[in-house]
């Protein structure tokens, strides 16, 4: 997936943009980790017992210009994007999800479109 003005996770309605008051140090109190190329990049579990465990993911990366970004779920093993809204765990992981992106909304990084 390409980095974009918007992103919107597979089997989910919403869409999210870039807060307009992002800033740095917001992404790095939240847990975001700045890589050798000045990206930001955040991975959170989605299974809600531990964060541990072997389970969905969910995985933001953040351009170094604070413009644009990518946004999916992944696989324990990131290798497959997938679609947490179907399944057997669905309401557990997307329960999780949306705790992780309120925070994230409500610490001014992301903006629901």
């Amino acid at each position: 997936m390409a980095y974009g003005l918007e992103s919107q996770l597979q089997g989910d309605t919403r869409k999210f943009k870039l807060s307009d008051n992002i800033k740095k140090y917001s992404l790095r109190d939240t847990g975001f980790i700045e890589t050798k190329g000045g990206k930001f990049q955040l991975e959170r579990s989605l299974d809600p017992n531990s964060p541990f465990n072997q389970g969905y993911k969910l995985k933001i990366a953040v351009e170094a210009d604070l413009k644009k970004f990518k946004m999916v779920t992944l696989t324990a093993n990131g290798m497959r994007e997938v679609n947490i809204f179907k399944g057997n765990d669905e309401h557990q992981n997307v329960e999780q999800l949306n705790f992780i992106l309120n925070d994230l909304i409500e610490r001014e990084i992301l903006v629901e479109v």
